[in-house]
């Protein structure tokens, strides 16, 4: 393979990753659930409020992980 074969191979999988982003601002509040995982932190004291997805960041980065591994095998 040449060198901007591994070039387009990234350029593509970046595409992904940002229209899975759009995707998930656009329909993130609609999908039942999604943002709102157990694990999750929210704190609610007054008029502050403290909002942490982790649950939704761990779920997120797995399925990056697994789709980044499918484009890096030969």
């Amino acid at each position: 393979m040449n060198e901007l074969s591994g070039l387009g191979k990234i350029l593509v999988a970046l595409g992904l990753v940002i229209a899975g982003l759009g995707v998930w601002l656009w329909l993130g509040g609609k999908i039942p659930g999604f943002g709102r995982l157990p694990g999750d932190i929210l704190i609610k004291r007054g008029n502050f409020t403290f909002y942490f997805p982790l649950a939704t960041c761990i779920l997120v980065s797995i399925v990056v992980t697994l789709i980044l591994a499918l484009f890096r095998r030969h």
